[in-house]
């Protein structure tokens, strides 16, 4: 099975960082290709497109109104409100570049504590990394609790 990681986010917003530390921490694992997108995330579609993937998981940063570490799976539909675009390019013209390359799609957000400037993640969101990290390794995506429609807040991008 080939799988691709793509970590969005910025690493000089502390907890934003999450999603490039998981593709760091991913890169050369095996069975994975694992790519730090930054805040750019069409910078990736090309490879993805290229590699076609049986499953892409798309990791970032995510304000879902719940506690600091929490780890969601994240409908598709989601992705308008989670992913950035640096370049301008609206994330549905993104997306269907790539979707028809793709197996399955696993969004996945993880809630931030501390969003200022500055690097470092907060213990909460590196508790959380740690055992993302495990879930990856072990292709433990479907034990990734989904974001139930009754939790608290829409999945947003900080």
């Amino acid at each position: 099975m080939k799988r691709v990681l793509l970590g969005v986010g910025n690493r000089l917003s502390h907890d934003d960082a999450v999603g490039p530390m998981a593709a760091a921490r991913l890169a050369g694992a095996r069975g994975w290709i694992s790519v730090d997108c930054g805040t750019a995330f069409e910078n990736a579609c090309g490879l993805v497109a290229r590699e076609s993937p049986d499953l892409l998981v798309v990791v970032d940063a995510a304000r879902m109104g719940l506690p600091p570490g929490a780890i969601r799976r994240l409908p598709l539909q989601a992705r308008d409100r989670m992913l950035a675009s640096t370049h301008g390019l609206p994330i549905a013209f993104v997306w269907e570049r790539i979707a028809s390359a793709v197996g399955r799609t696993v969004l996945v957000g993880v809630e931030p504590a501390d969003l200022s400037f500055g690097e470092g993640l907060s213990p909460a969101v590196a508790a959380a990394l740690d055992r993302l990290d495990s879930q990856l390794r072990t292709a433990d995506i479907d034990s990734i609790p989904e974001h139930a429609v009754d939790e608290p807040g829409q999945p947003t991008t900080p």
